[in-house]
């Protein structure tokens, strides 16, 4: 490695020891642990007023950046960045909450920062590559060249044997085989870690990450790990200790005491330490005398390098909730509170002592004229035996604890004037609220509230912005292949590799917002004015739409703790567009339409009148011819009687019938052909009318 370089890594690794010494003793505070003060035979309490503060805290920050609502978004650089913004949005927070254990890693930072100044999450692409292994057999020449065909599939013949012999020819078949196919995907995905702050190493000078000279992630990694990573075993071998080489960190040491413990006498290589220090450094590698940002990790304590590359990033976000101008770490929630601590233990360690003198006093004892072994036993009623009257001699002490509690107070008091957080505001302290206002109540609950999204919204601008950038260039870059993904209720396709990889991020959190409720009545009454504006003013109205109408809803969905407000209302947007609402007709058009349906009525009427006078026609031919078969039946019963001739009065029936039924069967046709003339003249799609 250069020695420029290496000089710098180990000046760093100086520097952090300092700083691990000042976050350890944050840690012990956070823990309770004693302060090294303390006397044998006194009070050792220890107040955990630091531990209490960090977790008053942290459950309003996790609720904030887990609640419903985004706390960071991306913002499209054009208009036709819109429903790429809205999809990378969705799917990295996807991928932080889904694909990454999001709420135990943020957790895990967030108490970091609030402890130990700094909290630290790491980003990266993890190229995995699932493997699945088959075994095949009798497979033909035809199935074998579809398999070989698959560039993810590696096909191994473990046995080649001739096909079943064909009876009409006595030859054998084919060639069969047996095969072992082996399968591979490319799983890669994003993946989020928290690091503890005393594996991150950044320049003495710094302000940022993105500003300093050198930034290295140190830890300690087993060879296995560094083998999956895609080293050589051979290269990492000789770097590899059964010692842990970071077991002087007094930060790591307070948080773990176990990971420090020497794996002495394993013989497996693979769990062996070695020393891993990822560094992004601004050097200049090709002379132009413009420093470039290089990867360079080493291994081992003389920092040999295994790899050398650019980069177009630092990975890595940070948190701070009081970070301070012009220097890169700032102060955490402890350093507010651990001289309060301080002070809180050695009045606590005082009121017992006192309490304890008074229950049990101290006693004089004339030396050789008492049984010391009676004066030591505290047993209640124990006999104390005496040589005479009055060798024993009790120090009566008043308890004067009663005069420390307003000190107590005072000092809970300047810790809650440092960090806003109250009783009042978590709901403790009932007898604090009975002679309170509702509006003092509300001003007491709103600081607190405002201290605690004052530090939301650093964590928001500071490390959430820079997260959601570097994961979408990595997913941009990464990517290969569409994901199928279940966002906004329903599975859509993911391609990152269309999107701009340079949107900005915006955070969501508002300061002064107020309760829940509160926000909540006002969106109730937004969405009551929403709805009369809808109502009145229709769904073309230039003040309200339908989906802003479904935002107010999904928003008091979001603040009465429900995530997905697909589950009760549809999103406009994901519905299919509406068809189109045909034209309104011109007014000639109308006048025309009109006329069209009052010609149409006429013919119409004219055609009812031609039909009901042929029903009349109809009915009188049937009239007459009734009338003459009655006739032609008489005189054919006069002639029968008067001669004894025999008619075929069937073949005259038949005959008149056929005739009566040729009639009729001309009367349908002239029918059903008068509609047809009727609407001969009518202009095609003619409104109003039956045959338009």
């Amino acid at each position: 490695m250069d020695p420029k370089i290496s000089d710098l890594v180990s000046d760093l690794t100086g520097m952090m020891q300092d700083m691990a010494v000042d976050a350890g003793m944050d840690t012990e505070y956070y823990r309770g642990m004693p302060f090294g003060n303390e006397e044998d035979g006194r009070s050792q309490v220890v107040s955990r007023d630091v531990r209490d503060t960090v977790q008053a805290i942290l459950p309003s920050l996790m609720r904030v950046f887990f609640g419903s609502q985004k706390i960071v978004e991306f913002v499209p650089n054009g208009p036709e960045d819109v429903a790429a913004a809205e999809q990378a949005t969705d799917y990295i927070n996807y991928v932080i909450t889904r694909d990454n254990p999001g709420f135990e890693i943020f957790y895990s930072a967030f108490k970091d920062a609030l402890v130990c100044k700094t909290g630290i999450i790491k980003f990266y692409w993890d190229s995995q590559v699932e493997i699945q292994t088959v075994d095949m057999s009798g497979l033909d020449d035809t199935a074998l060249a579809v398999l070989n065909s698959d560039p993810d599939c590696e096909v191994q013949v473990t046995v080649a044997y001739p096909g079943d012999i064909d009876p009409a020819t006595g030859m054998p078949g084919p060639a069969m085989y047996d095969v072992r196919v082996i399968r591979r995907w490319d799983r890669g995905r994003l993946k989020i870690a928290a690091v503890p702050p005393e594996e991150l190493l950044v320049a003495r000078s710094a302000i940022s990450l993105d500003d300093s000279s050198i930034v290295a992630h140190r830890r300690i990694m087993t060879v296995s790990e560094l083998v999956a990573m895609g080293y050589d075993k051979d290269e990492i071998e000789p770097y590899a200790n059964e010692v842990d080489e970071l077991e002087d960190n007094e930060e790591r040491f307070i948080r773990n005491p176990q990971a420090t413990i020497d794996m002495a006498n394993r013989s497996d290589v693979a769990a062996k330490k070695v020393l891993y220090v990822e560094a992004y450094v601004k050097i200049d590698m090709d002379g132009d005398g413009i420093a470039e940002l290089r990867r360079i990790c080493t291994v081992g304590q003389a920092y040999e390098v295994m790899r050398n590359e650019p980069a177009d990033m630092i990975p890595f976000a940070v948190f701070c909730p009081d970070p301070e101008p012009h220097t890169f770490f700032g102060l955490s929630v402890a350093d507010q509170v651990m001289d309060i601590q301080l002070i809180k233990s050695n009045i606590q360690r005082n009121m017992l002592d006192s309490l304890a003198l008074a229950i049990h006093p101290r006693v004089g004892v004339v030396e050789g004229q008492v049984n010391v072994d009676d004066v030591l036993n505290t047993e209640v009623g124990g006999v104390i035996r005496m040589r005479a009257p009055g060798m024993v001699q009790p120090f009566n002490l008043p308890f004067v604890g009663q005069q420390a509690f307003p000190m107590l107070d005072y000092m809970d008091g300047m810790k809650e004037s440092r960090t806003g957080i109250t009783k009042a505001a978590a709901g403790l302290a009932a007898d604090s609220l009975q002679s309170s206002t509702r509006a003092a109540v509300a001003a007491t609950v709103s600081a607190a509230q405002q201290r605690i999204e004052l530090i939301a919204r650093i964590f928001a601008e500071n490390g959430m912005k820079r997260l959601f950038t570097g994961l979408l260039k990595l997913a941009v870059q990464n990517q290969r292949a569409e994901r199928m993904v279940r966002l906004r209720g329903q599975f859509v396709p993911v391609d990152p590799r269309s999107w701009d990889a340079n949107m900005d991020v915006i955070a969501n959190i508002a300061l002064g917002g107020g309760t829940e409720q509160e926000k909540i009545q006002v969106l109730t009454t937004v969405m009551a004015k929403q709805e009369q504006i809808l109502q009145l003013a229709g769904m073309d109205n230039p003040l309200v739409s339908l989906a802003q109408y479904r935002n107010t809803l999904a928003q008091i969905l979001a603040l009465s703790g429900y995530k997905d407000a697909n589950q009760f209302f549809s999103d406009p947007a994901q519905m299919p567009p509406m068809p189109p609402q045909p034209p309104k007709p011109s007014p000639e058009e109308m006048l025309a339409q009109a006329q069209m349906a009052a010609i149409q009525a006429d013919i119409q009427k004219k055609a009812a009148e031609l039909e009901l006078r042929r029903e009349e026609m109809v009915r009188k031919d049937d009239l007459q011819r009734d009338q003459m078969e009655a006739d032609l039946m008489v005189k054919i019963a006069e002639m029968q009687a008067r001669y004894g001739a025999q008619i075929d009065v069937a073949q005259i029936r038949a005959s008149m019938e056929r005739d009566r039924e040729a009639m009729r069967q001309m009367q349908m046709m002239q029918r059903q052909q008068v509609p047809q003339v009727a609407g001969a003249n009518m202009a095609p799609g003619a409104m109003g009318g039956p045959y338009g």
